[in-house]
Order: structure tokens, then sequence, then C-alpha cells
């Protein structure tokens, strides 16, 4: 921890200040201000019904804020607002981070998508895969080697066939080695005390549940990005995340830890369910987590934090192609290559598609969608998400903290009152 602080002092008077991006007036940017009261009724008539404790929403249009609006409480019993500062677990939404951060290792020629990943972790130069056989009625399970090596882009895509270890043929040998989701901090690693790679290196002794390139599967993928990441920079993720990208792009408010001084700047985590809105558990899964902790395992996957309008600059910085305000992370070709869709029918049809960390909507309306073609983006465990919209201009992002957020509709309710507001192309 100090010497992540001590890196990020030291790049204080050189990189970008953490100020916010600048604002417009709605109708200059196409949107109609009386339109975008529907948003903020809407947001408030959420928190009203204790649909959710609070939430900060924000839209940017062409670089320039059109909307920011925080409603609600940040902590319903203390009576803490919520507020454009409040820190939100971010969970899957580092996944982006990591995947530009691999990238940018791929433009200097550090590592190739097509590598092996054994190039980096030499363990997973076998792999095994659990199946499943029905031979007269009696079910049996037995482990199959791996047809080929996992490599980058399998990580990238989410076809590694690396699962959380949720799926019943595999998830006792996943908690058994304190890796599946019951296992102490579960997916986010904040109650490990040894550096990521010692987890991903245990992985390839556990089955994984598809063979390589010929499903899409959800886990741990990510996370084993964030070891090669450290293998390859000779630093850990969180110093590689702080001054290759954070800093630079005048992200001060994203970490993958939250100091005890800051406690009170992040939002509590409040469970949505049948029976309503209750304050979540204590301890490293729920209050507790991102804050209680060695803080020694990075999760590229899960582990970050950040704010509302921290998130809106590194997206912003998509948008623009890599670069924002003369600072320049990826080329625009590296950014189009990330994109596109990779897996075509292994993940959503001809409407929806996967790139390199990112879900893609090729055809939005006729998914059901707003948003124009190529629009691309993901969300969190606890219910936050966001979208980059490159036809429009438009990047939007929702923070909240709920989980789990049983029959929740705030996500799409907050996309469809964006587009309804937007009047003029």
């Amino acid at each position: 921890m100090p010497r992540l602080f001590l890196l990020l002092a030291s790049f204080a008077g050189t990189t970008l200040s953490a100020q916010a991006l600048p604002k417009a007036q709605p109708e200059s940017q196409g949107f109609s201000s009386e339109r975008l009261g529907r948003l903020t009724n809407y947001l408030k008539g959420a928190v009203d019904s204790a649909r959710t404790a609070g939430v900060v929403a924000l839209i940017v249009h062409d670089g320039r804020v059109v909307y920011e609006h925080a409603v609600g409480m940040a902590d319903r019993e203390a009576r803490r607002p919520m507020t454009p500062a409040t820190l939100f677990r971010i969970a899957s939404q580092s996944k982006a981070v990591t995947s530009v951060a691999l990238m940018m290792l791929v433009e200097e020629g550090r590592v190739g998508l097509t590598d092996p990943v054994s190039r980096y972790i030499p363990e997973f130069a076998r792999t095994t895969v659990a199946t499943v056989t029905d031979s007269g009625g009696t079910r049996a399970v037995r482990n199959v080697p791996a047809r080929r090596q996992i490599t980058i882009r399998d990580l990238l895509t989410h076809t590694s066939g690396v699962s959380y270890g949720t799926d019943s043929i595999v998830a006792s040998q996943y908690a058994a080695a304190e890796l599946g989701p019951n296992a102490g901090g579960g997916w986010y690693f904040t109650d490990k005390k040894d550096p990521i790679c010692t987890y991903m290196s245990r992985l390839p002794a556990l089955p994984f549940v598809a063979q390589p390139g010929e499903r899409w599967v959800y886990g741990y993928s990510t996370d084993i990005l964030g070891c090669v990441i450290e293998r390859v920079s000779g630093m850990s993720l969180a110093d590689f995340v702080a001054k290759r990208i954070t800093t630079p792009l005048g992200m001060r408010d994203t970490r993958f830890c939250v100091p005890a001084s800051e406690r009170d700047r992040l939002a509590v985590v409040y469970a949505l369910s049948a029976s309503g809105l209750s304050r979540a558990q204590e301890g490293p899964r729920g209050q507790g987590s991102y804050v209680d902790g060695p803080c020694a395992a990075f999760s590229g996957g899960a582990g970050l934090v950040s704010t509302a309008g921290d998130y809106a600059r590194f997206l912003t910085m998509m948008l623009g192609g890599g670069a924002l305000n003369g600072t320049r992370l990826l080329s625009p070709t590296t950014v189009e290559l990330m994109t596109h869709d990779h897996v075509g029918d292994l993940y959503g049809g001809p409407e929806s598609g996967f790139g390199l960390g990112f879900e893609v909507f090729m055809d939005p309306p006729r998914a059901g969608r707003y948003g124009g073609s190529g629009s691309y983006g993901w969300g969190g465990a606890y219910h936050t998400s966001y979208w980059i919209d490159p036809e429009r201009k438009i990047v939007g992002v929702l923070m909240t903290q709920l989980l789990p957020a049983t029959g929740s509709v705030l996500q799409d309710r907050f996309r469809t009152l964006v587009y309804q507001a937007v009047v003029r192309d």
C-alpha cells in the first residue's frame, strides 16, 4: 500500500488534475432539459419507493457533461447523502480498465493476442475440462484434457472456458481451493494476503467448464489477465493501473483499496429482494469489501472502486479513440479492435456480441435496445452499469450499490430515459 500511495503522489505534479469533464447546456448538445427532467423524476421515484437507497447518474455527449445528478442516500441509516464524490464498488466494471491495460502491453509488443497464457503463467500449459456423461441413467463427471492451450484473446473475450466456480460440476472443488464465490471475499480477493498470481497459478489445477474457444463463459479470465500484466510489467496491477491509466487521466478516485480515512465516502451496499430493501451484511462480501483486508491481491476482474465522474473520464477516453485531453493511452485502431465482436454466435447472435473486454451491440434496435450501431459497455455486480455509443457520441454511467438487485429495472429505465431526451443528432 505505501508504494502505491507514493507512486500516486509522484505523478501528481505531472499529470492532469482530477477536474471534472467540461459541462454544457443539454440543448447545445441535442438534449432536451425538459425531457431530462423525466430521468430526474424517475431516479427520485426509485429512491422514494425504496427500490434503491441512492444513485448517481451521469451523461456525457461528445466529451461534455450534459447531466449529472445524485439522489438519495449513500448511507440511509447514518443519513449520509449521495453526492457526485461518492465512491462505489464497481466490481466487473474493473474488467474494462484491466483490458485496456493489457492492450497497452499489446501495443508495445510485449504481449500478443495469440500468445498462449502459459508463456506468462506456466501452469496453464496443461488444463482440463469437466464433462458430464450419462450412461444408463447414471450421471458421472470426469475431467478431460483441453484440446488446445488458452490464449490471451480467449481471456479478453471470455471464451477461455474458465468460470467463477459456480457451476455445479466444479463448485465443490473450487470451494475447497478457496477460489469459489463462497470463499472469504469471493470474487473480489479482498481478504487474500498474497499477490493475485498466487491464486491464478492455482487455477489450472482445477477443471474448467468448456474447451477453449467453444463457449462464452464468465469467470476469472480478467483476473488471469491481471496476473499476466504483473508478470510482464514487473509491477503490481494496482501500480500499473495507477501509473499508466488512472493518474495520466486524472482519475484520482479510482483505486483498488479504500483508505480507512475515506471509508465514509464509500456507498453502503443494500440488498433488494421481494421483501424490500435492506442493508447488506457486514464482512468481506458486504460492507467491508474493498475496505477491510490486506489489499495485496488486486483483482483485475472485480477489484476497483470509483466515482461516476472518474469512470466517465475513462469512458470518454475510449470514445475519443484512446485519448483524453491530449493524453493518449491507446491508438484508435486498437480501440476499434477492442469494440468489435470477436465471438459471433457464442454470445448473443447477430444483434450482440463480445469484443476484447466489452459487450458490443451491432444492431441495438433489433435487440430491443436504444443506442447506435456499435454501442458497447458492461456493468458490475453491485448494479452499476455503463455504455458508450460512438455513433451518437454518448457515454452513460449509472452508479448504485445493490447486491442482489432482485427485480430491479433501474439500468434499463436509465438507458431509455437518456435516449428519450435526445431530440437532435
